[in-house]
């Protein structure tokens, strides 16, 4: 009983990537190795959705057989690109849980310097929302609490600072306490 109809799969995603407002590439995974398998492929395929989207106010294309929820903040553009017969609200899913994580990591600034400045946590929140295609994580709350980005501002303590300098360095704690004290008061007089 063949109906014509692909197999459901747990594997959605067929790529994530983010370009600046010049179609330059910040970051880019792709998780069918079939797919545009070298890096030339890829930024093909990449100027080629950002030549068909960059100026358009939609939130889907269809090419090469692919199916591709975008959307665009400040000098960023964030895709996430699944088969021609993918489930498109699945795909957006992953794309407002990726967008509202930046939002939450980058506090509310996600344009293109604050996100290569935190690519590390970027790289993150990416890997908490998919693996290998597969979608892990659609909550973007869940998210930034797995790679724990806190939304306050919550410095580092002088006790924490110095516990690091006096590891790092190998200075026993009361040699950096004496040399503290000496700083405070050469400062004060």
């Amino acid at each position: 009983m063949d109906s014509g109809a692909p197999e459901p799969s747990l594997y959605t995603v067929k790529a994530l990537f983010i370009l600046d407002n010049d179609d330059n590439r910040l970051l880019a995974k792709y998780y069918d190795p079939k797919l545009y398998p070298s890096m030339k492929e890829q930024r093909n395929f990449e100027k080629h959705v950002f030549n068909k989207t960059h100026k358009t106010d939609s939130e889907i294309a269809f090419l090469e057989g692919m199916t591709i929820v975008y959307k665009s903040s400040i000098d960023l553009f964030l895709y996430v690109v699944g088969s021609a017969n993918e489930n498109e609200l699945m795909l957006m899913t992953v794309l407002n849980c990726l967008s509202e994580s930046l939002n939450l990591m980058l506090r509310k600034n996600v344009e293109k310097r604050s996100l290569v400045e935190n690519l590390d946590g970027v790289f993150l929140v990416v890997d908490e929302i998919v693996d290998g295609g597969v979608i892990l994580e659609s909550d973007p709350q869940q998210v930034i609490q797995k790679v724990n980005f806190k939304g306050d501002d919550s410095p580092l303590s002088e006790q924490s600072v110095a516990q690091q300098i006096s590891a790092t360095l190998k200075i026993p704690s009361n040699v950096l306490q004496s040399a503290k004290e000496q700083i405070k008061w050469s400062i004060l007089k």
